[in-house]
């Protein structure tokens, strides 16, 4: 069904952004997520320009029963958006810095390198992960695993505040003390509750940052795998390394010398500089022969340098796992479906170390999903002719080549395509889901908020009474 909305008192007539239809112009652009492999069609687009925008398109949704759905950068799209109204918050960019208190506060459509860019001349830095391209508030929403997480913990755990609008149609500032138990759920929840429209953060001095990859040939899995997990087990908390096998194919964006080319990618992000980066990176820089090393200080503004991730929208289908170990069994297990030799349609399998500050309860109570596991594995496949229906059977194989070994649970953000309420569930631990089922029920009882990694209620569950306009 589709939307008109030409009644008096209609959306477009209540908001100062943008309310698009299907077909106008500036709709596609609006619509499309950076995810490529995912097509989003909405009734009804509107692109706010303010938070009481956000407010009139949810009240407006809620009275036509219609869901919403949200999107910022749309790197975490899983599936298609299918109807309803779709809220891009790319509108909400303003971004406010404190320096003198480490505070910054960011709209819902601010990408994590347009508040470096203000942040890192103040030396602060805010813990983004392994693009600067990502949306600040998604990310976090998801508890957000930085590049420096072993040194400073999910980013989740430095939110302060976090305004909302709530499918009631109440705009709230949320935090400690007010609406606590749904502040704790915002913080690795998702989307469940509502429409973000900005986040308060703590931000965190550094003077030194060290960071970048070595990358080996692809024959040599086995043994830089084998010193990779040496390695990495004798490193201090601060150290940051990943691992990834890469099947990189014949375009521009890749490297001249790793075009076309199976290769392995060990990264490494530190707090420090270059002679405490240099030690610690001496074991893995005698391994094998390195066909490129790029390691070394960076300024905190070229962290996309470490993991490399492609800079521009990329078609791709990913799914993740936490591991309790990766040993000698589990690294024979994976290279058995991922090695030398395999004919795989994936681009990617990769290896995040946890543990650190990762591994600590939050001062704060929240729904991250990790502490207790020692790995995050993400294998990730581009669904594009002629292998499209070849990557997503390849990424089920290598997950259930590593289930022995895995906790039983994801993390939000590196879940990939949702399924039914069993697999949903797999984000977040028993605790965490218990609180987010029971804030879905109080704050969310229709569920207006359905689309992506969200909570749903049972058609027909007794649910706590609406909380009132």
């Amino acid at each position: 069904m589709t939307i008109i909305d030409t009644e008096p008192g209609g959306l477009a007539d209540q908001v100062e952004g943008r309310v698009l239809r299907p077909g106008e112009d500036g709709f596609a652009d609006a619509a499309r997520p950076w995810n490529v492999a995912v097509e989003h069609h909405p009734d009804l687009l509107l692109v706010p320009r303010s938070p009481q925008d956000v407010v009139a398109g949810v009240r407006w949704a809620a009275e036509r029963g219609l869901p919403v759905a949200v999107q910022s950068t749309g790197h975490g799209a899983t599936e298609a958006i299918t109807g309803g109204l779709l809220i891009s918050t790319l509108g909400l960019d303003t971004v406010e810095v404190d320096a003198e208190n480490r505070i910054a506060r960011v709209g819902a459509g601010v990408r994590w390198a347009e508040l470096l860019a203000r942040t890192v001349p103040e030396g602060l830095i805010g813990l983004c992960g392994s693009s600067s391209d990502v949306g600040v508030v998604g990310y976090c929403l998801g508890g957000g695993l930085p590049i420096l997480g072993r040194a400073f913990g999910f980013a989740a755990e430095q939110v302060r505040s976090i305004e909302i609008v709530t499918p009631d149609g109440r705009l709230r500032t949320v935090d400690g003390e007010h609406d606590a138990d749904l502040f704790e759920v915002l913080k690795g929840g998702k989307g469940n509750f509502g429409v973000v429209t900005s986040i308060e953060l703590d931000l965190i001095p550094l003077t030194d940052f060290y960071g970048g990859g070595i990358i080996y040939p692809g024959e040599d899995a086995a043994e830089v795998l084998t010193a990779f997990r040496a390695w990495a087990a004798g490193l201090p908390d601060g150290a940051c390394p990943s691992v990834a096998l890469l099947r990189l194919p014949d375009m521009e964006f890749a490297p001249p010398p790793l075009r076309g080319r199976f290769v392995v990618h060990v990264r490494f992000a530190l707090p420090g500089d270059k002679a405490e980066g240099d030690r610690l990176l001496a074991p893995m820089r005698a391994v094998s022969t390195p066909i490129m090393d790029t390691a070394g200080p960076l300024s905190y503004l070229q962290v996309d340098l470490v993991n490399l991730d492609p800079p521009e929208p990329t078609p791709f289908e990913q799914a993740g796992v936490l591991l309790k170990e990766f040993g000698e069994d589990a690294q024979a297990a994976l290279l058995e479906v991922a090695g030398p030799g395999v004919h795989s349609p994936l681009l990617l399998v990769e290896l995040r170390l946890m543990g650190g500050a990762l591994g600590r309860p939050s001062r704060v109570r929240d729904a991250v999903s990790g502490r207790d596991a020692a790995w995050c594995v993400s294998a990730l496949g581009v669904p594009v002719p002629p292998i499209a229906e070849l990557v997503p059977p390849a990424i089920e194989q290598v997950l259930d080549a590593l289930r022995p070994w895995a906790t039983g649970y994801t993390m939000v953000n590196f879940h990939g395509r949702p399924g039914d309420a069993t697999d949903r569930a797999r984000a977040w631990p028993p605790d965490a889901f218990e609180a987010i089922s029971r804030a879905k029920r109080r704050y969310d009882p229709d569920n207006l908020m359905r689309f992506g990694h969200a909570v749903l209620l049972p058609s027909g569950e007794p649910v706590e009474p609406a909380i009132p306009l």
